[in-house]
């Protein structure tokens, strides 16, 4: 990718309130966060990502988690004063933070838009009770309600999550439930099937026969659904997960699907950067205080960054891309590889394209809405 594209920054704030039993993301509780220490350090380490890309003009700014509604909004002013500092702007810059339904939380909504926040990602997860309470969310469903609201009412764009294919869920259960959520929506939606992800509470469970997931093709009879009725409303997916109306794609998550450059800082946050005519693959330190050790002592928490091979490159760029329903840009991928996509895949391509699982154009490499369901197989076959 060139680097005259425009610049992702994802910012990570690893605290959380409580830990949920599906989550594997980098968060982590703690009695007490020091927020003017943590504030100066992803400051510090801003300036570092600013000196490896002097020049950029930033698109996006991405507040992740953790739970980054627990920071305080003047936190936020600051990092966002030190972007405007270290790089230019786009003037549609996108600025989108994560945020909890919690009533403490939601009611600080305005005080982050008045700080420069224009996108709340809100992490409802389920508008049914019961299910709130197994996925060990912390507000319930009026919560929920009143929090999209607030949201609504607060920023120019906002969206909301909602895991399904949970335990025991019915099609007919959950065709109410995203249909309630579609009359609560704006013109975003994210909408994940529920995995089970190594090292958390809900795979302890599963080894443990106290929880049965949905049998793999009732998930995918829920997937169906879900593409079909959002697309019937209008908010058809641009993206595996993603759903929305044209032009409201979130173009923060654009860029890493298309594969373009992204900084990453806050602890065990990854970035993507192009120096010269390298891509580099960078990854700071997980636990949060070896981070904050780390850029205290010598002003970056990064522990690694790997010039990416044009193998490596092509492989990350077919796992991102495919996720979109526009696919990969020809050009880009036969750049990135050094050789015509024809050649690139020899005899894997034919099976997969005459299989309905992809589609190829002069323009584009795209995944169908099958292919999309089974991408894990697909990239296996393609890439084989």
């Amino acid at each position: 990718m060139s680097a005259a594209e425009s610049l992702a920054v994802y910012i990570h704030w690893p605290f959380c309130r409580s830990k949920c039993p599906y989550c594997d993301f980098n968060s982590h509780v703690r009695e007490q966060v020091d927020t003017a220490r943590w504030t100066r350090a992803l400051l510090a380490d801003l300036e570092h990502h600013a000196e490896l890309l002097p020049g950029r003009e930033v698109g996006s700014v991405f507040f992740g988690g953790g739970t980054p509604s627990l920071m305080p909004p003047e936190t936020v002013a600051a990092l966002l004063d030190r972007v405007r500092a270290c790089w230019t702007e786009t003037p549609d810059i996108e600025v989108t933070l994560e945020g909890n339904p919690n009533s403490a939380e939601a009611a600080r909504f305005r005080a982050f838009a008045a700080a420069g926040v224009n996108r709340l990602s809100l992490g409802v997860q389920a508008l049914d009770p019961a299910a709130l309470r197994r996925l060990g969310r912390a507000h319930d469903r009026s919560e929920a309600i009143a929090a999209i609201e607030h949201a609504r009412n607060s920023f120019v764009r906002f969206s909301f999550d909602l895991i399904y294919a949970r335990p025991g869920q019915s099609r007919a259960a959950w065709r109410q439930e995203l249909d309630e959520a579609l009359t609560l929506a704006g013109d975003h939606l994210s909408l994940y099937q529920l995995t089970i992800e190594a090292g958390t509470a809900f795979a302890t469970m599963e080894r443990r026969g106290e929880l049965l997931m949905l049998a793999e093709e009732e998930a995918a009879a829920l997937f169906e659904m879900t593409q079909d009725r959002l697309a019937a409303r209008g908010l058809p997916a641009y993206e595996i997960s993603n759903h929305s109306r044209p032009g409201a794609e979130c173009q923060h998550n654009l860029a890493y699907w298309r594969y373009q450059d992204y900084v990453g800082v806050g602890p065990g946050a990854h970035g993507r950067l192009t120096i010269g005519d390298m891509k580099h693959a960078t990854r700071q330190a997980r636990m949060p205080e070896r981070w904050l050790a780390a850029v205290e002592k010598r002003g970056t928490g990064t522990e690694e960054m790997t010039p990416i091979d044009r193998d490596s490159a092509v492989e990350e760029m077919l796992m991102m891309g495919l996720r979109l329903t526009e696919g990969v840009a020809r050009v880009p991928l036969e750049r990135a590889a050094g050789r015509s996509v024809d050649v690139l895949f020899g005899n894997n391509l034919a099976p997969l394209l005459e299989g309905g699982f992809l589609t190829l154009d002069r323009d584009r490499l795209a995944a169908t809405t099958a292919g999309r369901q089974r991408l894990n197989a697909v990239l296996a076959a393609l890439l084989c």
